[in-house]
């Protein structure tokens, strides 16, 4: 909307120069060089055209419309501070000259974070009577933009950037960050010359490795690649790739699967995500089901705006825009959706903020809808254009790159300790691997992540075929079960309490998978009961669900449920305790439609622990259900 603006505004003094006549100058020589000056501009030859007005104005300096098309000229060839002396004499010589160039000139003091000066002017302006709505409304948003940086200059936010050092950064442009959960991989693009193309550098001994090229896969010696996000275990990289024989308009969004120690070749989203428009700079949540990204597609609120798609059966659904709290008449770009999928970092220069672009952001509030952005403040943001920022997984660091520091060249990438009220919820990540429990053999599993309070997977993936690995983030604040199955096994089972958690430190999950064979059995760690007592928690579903699932591919297999207390308490009561719970377990199986005639139930009270009763965390271990396979 800015370059509308500016092109209109450069139309305007060119065309109100020639139509009003006479000149504020008599002067002939002065005329003669304001006419080659046109005629210049006319050939887009800006440059001569500001050596002309200069001549012009050296023979009179009173020479209005020289200064004001002088002005303009000075902005095109980005020297706005010229550009705003040259305004300024213009309103000094005739302040009635034109109402326009008092928010001109404002808009070019933002940019050179000349606020106070701003605010007069664009006050001067909006006591004019007569105001095109549209500029008016324009003038009004520079306003805000004035009051919120002076009063940011005054409450500065903690910001300390560190270069990333020569391993990830050149004398090229190196920028678009993004970091996997356990914070071991980095991908960020570089541009040389005219090709953008991406890098990876890992950690090891908490130092960041020389950065190597991606993949052929992915990187393409003719077209450009960009604005990427990684999922969270660094499987799946989406990009943006433009002018592409494959896509559907400038720009689209691909994607592209690890595969052993490269990736497969990418391929387009296609519609409904991708369209005949612009859509970029895609952020993928912890879940990997659902898409943000740029677009200047049709129902937007303006410019570019972010919107979002979610994964379903049938693939992405048709995109939805995150509406007004988040999007303005202007642009929104570079989303990043942190992996609590609950706080959202974007730039836009539509909301108040220190001119041109700044970050934001945004959080969902209890009502499950995004609340009106925060700006970042300053010095993270500053008058010029702040974008492409991202986070680790912890939340307390960022990335971002900037070309206004000392560093080795062009854009480099920094990071920054987050200032605490701007940080994402805290969230940690399950790192595990599954192998066969006999051989040790890698098994590519099912794994599957549910927050128990509402039985809502949180997390549905492979573990890999090549190493058997998995990772997943999960929030502070929620009880989770984990699940990995194959076809063949038992499957594994495991809780994590997050509940009064405060503590990034990560779980590591060794899984070995059982073979289905009489005697081997499964604790399950997710069937829970009230103390003393037998009825199911309803947090309990999902695990007795997946044994539900497990019955049904295994036709013939016949199970023994039994339940186990620890050494506390009565004995018989204990024994009583324990069959019941069993029993419960069964009795939920046989609502799932399982034959009774497959399942046999029994409590072993104290009998069994597999711990010493010792402590509360050992009793617990002892406080526990199991099934056995009796027969196959």
């Amino acid at each position: 909307m800015k370059n509308v603006i500016l092109t209109f505004l450069l139309l305007f003094f060119s065309v109100f120069a020639f139509a009003q006549q006479p000149y504020s100058t008599t002067n002939q020589e002065a005329i003669k060089n304001y006419a080659l000056a046109n005629q210049a501009i006319d050939e887009h030859s800006y440059p001569d055209a500001v050596v002309l007005l200069k001549k012009a104005i050296n023979a009179d300096d009173k020479f209005v419309e020289a200064h004001a098309l002088l002005g303009n000229m000075l902005h095109l060839t980005k020297n706005n501070k010229g550009s705003i002396d040259e305004y300024k004499k213009v309103i000094a010589l005739n302040p009635n000259y034109s109402r326009a160039i008092y928010s001109k000139v404002a808009d070019m003091e933002i940019s050179e974070a000349q606020y106070k000066e701003a605010t007069a002017h664009l006050q001067k302006f909006l006591s004019l009577p007569n105001n095109a709505d549209r500029d008016r409304e324009y003038a009004q948003k520079l306003l805000k933009d004035c009051i919120f940086a002076i009063d940011a200059l005054q409450h500065p936010v903690p910001f300390k950037p560190i270069n990333m050092g020569p391993n990830i950064n050149t004398g090229a442009d190196e920028y678009s960050p993004v970091s996997t959960a356990d914070d071991k991989t980095i991908i960020y693009t570089r541009q040389i010359g005219q090709n953008e193309d991406f890098y990876q550098s890992d950690k090891a001994n908490d130092q960041w490795q020389k950065a190597i090229y991606l993949s052929d896969r992915i990187n393409t010696p003719n077209y450009n690649e960009g604005s990427e996000s990684v999922s969270q275990d660094g499987k799946f990289l989406f990009f943006t790739g433009c002018n592409r024989p494959d896509g559907k308009g400038r720009c689209d969004i691909y994607v592209a699967q690890k595969r052993g120690d490269d990736w497969a070749k990418p391929f387009s989203l296609s519609p409904p995500v991708n369209t005949s428009g612009w859509e970029s700079q895609p952020s993928i949540s912890a879940d990997g089901r659902t898409l943000y990204f740029v677009s200047n597609r049709k129902g937007g609120y303006g410019g570019y705006d972010i919107w979002k798609s979610m994964l379903t059966e049938k693939g992405w659904s048709e995109p939805e825009n995150l509406g007004p709290t988040i999007n303005t008449a202007y642009n929104e770009q570079s989303p990043f959706i942190h992996p609590d999928d609950s706080t959202l970092y974007f730039c836009s220069n539509g909301w108040p903020g220190m001119g041109n672009q700044d970050l934001f952001v945004s959080r969902v509030g209890k009502d499950g809808k995004w609340q009106v952005p925060k700006n970042l403040g300053y010095p993270i943001n500053t008058n010029g254009d702040e974008s492409g920022l991202s986070l680790t997984a912890g939340g307390a660091f960022a990335f971002f790159s900037s070309n206004k520091l000392d560093g080795y060249g062009g854009f480099d990438i920094y990071t920054f300790e987050m200032p605490a009220e701007l940080r994402p919820h805290m969230v940690t990540y399950v790192k595990g691997f599954v192998s066969d429990a006999r051989t040790h053999q890698p098994l590519e599993s099912a794994v599957e992540i549910i927050a128990l309070e509402n039985n809502h997977p949180v997390y549905q993936d492979y573990s890999s075929a090549d190493k058997g690995d998995f990772l997943a983030t999960i929030t502070a604040g929620k009880n989770y079960g984990l699940n990995i199955s194959r076809p063949g096994y038992l499957f594994f089972s495991e809780n994590f309490s997050l509940v009064g958690h405060t503590s990034s430190n990560p779980f590591f999950i060794t899984a070995l998978l059982e073979p289905i064979e009489v005697g081997n059995k499964v604790i399950l760690k997710n069937i829970f009961f009230d103390t003393n007592k037998y009825q199911l928690e309803p947090e309990s579903r999902a695990e007795l669900q997946k044994l539900i699932e497990f019955l049904q591919l295994n036709p013939t297999v016949r199970i023994e449920i039994s339940g186990h207390t620890d050494n506390v308490g009565n004995d018989e009561l204990n024994q009583t305790l324990s069959e019941n719970r069993a029993k419960s377990v069964y009795d939920f199986l046989i609502s799932g439609k399982i034959e009774p005639g497959r399942m046999v139930y029994k409590g072993y009270g104290k009998t069994q622990p597999i711990a010493p009763n010792d402590s509360d965390e050992n009793r617990a271990k002892n406080r526990r259900t199991e099934f056995k396979i009796i027969a196959k």
